[in-house]
């Protein structure tokens, strides 16, 4: 579920987490060559992230049967009694 990007903290590590406007967080790492976000690296440029939508697990997690858009339609989220798509 898109959830807009309301402010960011590091946690205990000194790794970026973004607050999202649900409630819940995401970690934002840069951690190349695995991820590379290096726009949080400076205030500056996570700045220009607020209000950016990131896909929140959490929302996803617990309303598994809200849709999801997919290609530009919405869809039911599979669940684990759906067959798998072939």
């Amino acid at each position: 579920m898109q959830r807009r990007i309301i402010g960011f903290h590091q946690d205990e590590e000194q790794h970026w987490v973004a607050d999202l406007e649900c409630g819940h967080s995401q970690h934002v790492r840069h951690d190349p060559p695995w991820q590379r976000r290096p726009w949080v690296l400076s205030e500056e440029s996570r700045a220009k992230y607020i209000g950016v939508e990131l896909n929140c697990v959490a929302c996803d997690a617990i309303h598994p049967e809200r849709p999801i858009e997919e290609h530009g339609e919405m869809v039911k989220k599979p669940t684990t009694d759906d067959p798998p798509k072939r």
